[in-house]
């Protein structure tokens, strides 16, 4: 059975994750993402896809983050009418990512289209609808972990704990019959050991190819006991300067960690002090949707679950649900600690708390996700003095902490220990990441396991008996 990858997003970029498996018989689509980024990038996400939709048999979801899920109303409506596999907990998570993706979209076109009205320029839709996001979720198909279940002809899937957040998974593909069956993992993106709340991620016996995310391939995190302290310095410098705390957090993991730490080093970090607010709706329904699959914990985490109750609630964290509560935020000159999105600081509630706050000399800015080529929050990070908000261009003189230890993603080590322990060292595939991140990682991977590393172009086709790229 002749077996072709097809690498049609995250091919030497971080976002966009779309891989099709043709087998000849069958063709199962891993991962249908949005491209996130610069305007440019953003713009292909309206491209035609270089596939037919109606031709795919299933889909396989790895999580549900929007770089991996963002396309699917874009698939169904472009004519997919088929399965979307994924686990339960990334279903439950992928319905609010979805519904707010599309809700954002909505807003932004109506809001470009009364400036194109007042040039006399026609109107443009929405990159999708509300509706079309609910209809999407008709499609889904839950899969528990290590179970196995046919999606097409000759195409069995299982899904292994990816450990990156609730309900992530590493995908295996079990192509052909029993006895002949080849298998191709696709590593989704793989979580950082020992991070707060979820399970490491599981380990892969055998494969004939692995698809592996590079997001980190060229750094090596801070071990998580120096993250906690340099999170607890922030907090006691932020105290001393009488300033606000702002961290923009993506609404799915990165928060739910936070909370989880607020909790555990409440009083180490003197948080009694702070009023904490969590201001996004799509993150207290996502920390809701992490209270309700408690089954996928780690051990500590289901320990302290069982002693302690709930995880995610402090007794000065307040919720902030509508645009009032965000609004009398910013009327906090010092004292509070708002979590807010979006992560990157490219929409979302976190730019209003910024144009308040990041031009005053004794607010901490800390970001604690990566940040993509092409977002407000890279330019800040890489240094930018001033940044535009609404036309207005606003001072940052804010002072600006990265802790990267906080990362979901394996860094350059995880990655490596994870792919040595499978035991056949099999050919290895790169992807999501940038050149200056997967190139570093392809070259340690075929120094210390003498690998056979690729790093697909955009559109690229790996043959599986050829393992030739063209």
């Amino acid at each position: 059975m002749s077996v072709r990858i097809y690498f049609f997003g995250a091919a030497r970029e971080v976002t966009g994750s779309c891989f099709l498996v043709d087998t000849g018989q069958s063709r199962v689509l891993i991962d249908c993402g949005l491209i996130q980024g610069a305007p440019a990038d953003e713009a292909r996400n309206r491209e035609p896809f270089p596939f037919h939709a109606r031709d795919i048999d299933a889909v396989v979801l790895t999580h549900a983050h929007l770089d991996h899920s963002g396309r699917l109303p874009l698939l169904v409506r472009a004519g997919y009418q088929g399965p979307i596999y994924t686990h339960r907990a990334s279903r439950d998570l992928a319905a609010i990512l979805l519904k707010d993706s599309a809700y954002i979209a909505e807003k932004e076109a109506e809001w470009t289209n009364r400036k194109r009205q007042r040039k006399h320029l026609p109107p443009v839709d929405a990159l999708y609808t509300v509706a079309e996001a609910h209809r999407v979720m008709g499609q889904f198909r839950t899969l528990a972990y290590d179970e196995d279940c046919e999606v097409a002809g000759g195409v069995h899937v299982r899904l292994r704990d990816a450990g990156h957040i609730l309900g992530s998974a590493i995908v295996e593909l079990g192509v052909g019959p029993r006895a002949e069956q080849r298998r191709l993992v696709f590593s989704g993106d793989l979580g950082h050991k020992g991070a707060p709340i979820l399970r490491d991620p599981e380990l892969v016996a055998s494969a004939d190819l692995v698809v592996m995310e590079s997001t980190y391939g060229d750094r090596r995190h801070r071990g998580w006991d120096d993250t906690w302290l340099e999170l607890g310095d922030v907090f006691a410098t932020a105290r001393h300067d009488k300033g606000n705390v702002l961290i923009p957090s993506f609404a799915v993991g990165r928060t739910q960690d936070l909370l989880f730490a607020f909790k555990k080093f409440y009083d180490a970090w003197g948080l009694a002090d702070w009023r904490v607010f969590l201001d996004s709706p799509m993150a207290i329904e996502t920390t809701e949707v992490y209270a309700r699959h408690s089954a996928v914990y780690d051990r500590e985490t289901q320990r302290l679950s069982q002693q302690e109750g709930r995880l995610f609630e402090l007794p000065n964290l307040r919720l902030s649900r509508t645009a009032d509560d965000s609004m009398r935020i910013n009327l906090m000159h010092s004292g509070a600690v708002v979590i807010a999105g979006s992560g990157m600081c490219d929409g979302g509630r976190i730019k209003h708390h910024l144009k308040h706050n990041v031009w005053r000399r004794n607010c901490h800015l800390v970001f604690v996700g990566f940040q993509a080529r092409g977002t407000l929050g890279r330019r800040i990070v890489d240094g930018v003095e001033r940044i535009r908000l609404w036309g207005e261009t606003v001072r940052v003189a804010a002072r600006v902490h990265t802790v990267g230890g906080l990362s979901a993603h394996a860094d350059c080590d995880g990655l490596s220990n994870w792919y040595a322990k499978i035991a056949n060292g099999p050919p290895v595939a790169l992807v999501h990441g940038e050149p200056d991140a997967m190139d570093p990682l392809a070259a340690r991977l075929r120094d210390e396991h003498q690998a056979r590393v690729f790093c697909p172009e955009p559109n690229q086709v790996l043959d599986l008996d050829a393992l030739v790229l063209r």
